[in-house]
Order: C-alpha cells, then sequence, then structure tokens
C-alpha cells in the first residue's frame, strides 16, 4: 500500500502505477448473496448444473460483482492521510473484457492518472484494472473518481 501524508503528495503521484493487491478468489457464495441482494438470478451466475453446459464452461460472477470489488481493492492500493473524509464520487469509464469464472483468483492494479483541486475537494481518477489469474485479458478496467476533502476544508 502506498501512503501518502496529504492531497499535495497524491497529486505529484500522478502518472504512478499501485500494486498490485493480493490475489482473491471469488466464490459461488460470494455470487449468490450478490445475485440476491440484486435480484440477479441469471443461470451462468447462480444455476452451477446448467452453467456447465453453458458458454462459459461453468457460472461467472455478475460483472457488477466485479465492479463492486474495487472499493476493497483499492483500500489495499492507496491511503491518504490529512483528510476529513474520502468520497466516492463515481466512475467514468468502466469495461468487462473478460468474464470471472467462479473459483478464479482476481487482483488489481491502479494507475493515478489525475488529481485536480475542485470546491469541494480534491478530485482523484484512479484507473484500476482487475486481472484474473492466468489470463491476458482483465476482468474490468474502471476509472474510478474519489473526492479528498482536506482537514482543513471540513465543514
Amino acid at each position: 500500500m502506498r501512503t501518502f501524508a496529504n492531497v499535495q503528495e497524491l497529486k505529484a503521484a500522478v502518472g504512478e502505477t499501485f500494486g498490485p493487491t493480493e490475489w482473491r478468489t471469488v466464490t459461488q457464495e460470494q455470487v449468490n448473496l450478490f445475485a440476491d441482494a440484486t435480484d440477479d438470478h441469471q443461470w451462468i451466475h447462480v444455476d452451477v448444473e446448467r452453467a456447465k453446459a453453458g458458454p462459459f464452461g461453468g457460472t461467472i460472477a455478475h460483472g457488477y460483482l466485479t465492479l463492486a470489488l474495487l472499493p476493497s481493492f483499492m483500500f489495499e492500493l492507496v491511503r491518504v492521510e490529512g483528510i476529513a473524509m474520502g468520497v466516492n464520487y463515481g466512475l467514468n469509464k468502466v469495461r468487462f473484457p473478460r468474464p470471472v469464472p467462479v473459483g478464479s483468483r482476481v487482483r488489481a492494479v491502479g494507475e493515478l492518472t489525475d488529481v485536480k483541486g475542485t470546491p469541494a475537494g480534491y478530485l482523484s481518477n484512479l484507473k484500476m484494472t482487475i486481472e484474473i489469474e492466468g489470463e491476458r485479458r482483465p476482468a474490468c478496467i474502471a476509472e474510478t473518481l474519489s473526492l479528498y476533502v482536506p482537514a482543513d476544508q471540513a465543514s
């Protein structure tokens, strides 16, 4: 993990790459819980027997489940101190080049592409790439936006 004393140090790191994170296994239990939370019970995610004969040879994680791993991966990559809070501001571009088979391991790498001052604080853009162990193409590439509010700017 890379720790920055403040947002100015973070801003100076634009262009740097962080990671990779630790590998983590995507389980069928996670996929089933995500299906319950989102009401997306499509058979390619939750029907293990039917999915064996499907296009992926088994169940796969929802794309949005893969995307939902980003916050935990980000906490493994970057920490900014000297702030009152950091807030998920959203996403720019998101792509899912390859599905994540259940049972596979994934990890992330982040590239800090921008940090700019705004009236609300500092907006960073961290391009996250989620890799699948043993695969050439990534599972997900997403530009994540985080708003960092410096401690002296909080009300």
